[in-house]
């Protein structure tokens, strides 16, 4: 399966913030819901907390959707 990679301006980034920009969720509730239901993974392991912080590297999983997180600088 091939893994997208999603470019960000900083060097870290929140999980909520991150699902929207990936077009893994549609908006904050949806990435919330994803998150509470326990539908998402952080480099393959369940994630729960929608305010973790991403960093360079770090592969998030929403079903068979994977997108990497790439900082752009």
């Amino acid at each position: 399966m091939r893994i997208r990679e999603v470019e960000i301006a900083d060097d870290m980034i929140r999980l909520g913030q991150f699902l929207k920009l990936a077009g893994l969720a549609e908006n904050g509730a949806h990435a919330r819901e994803l998150v509470e239901e326990g539908d998402v993974t952080v480099n393959g392991r369940p994630e729960s907390r929608r305010g973790a912080q991403l960093h360079h590297g770090d592969v998030i999983a929403v079903g068979e959707e994977k997108a990497r997180l790439v900082a752009n600088h």
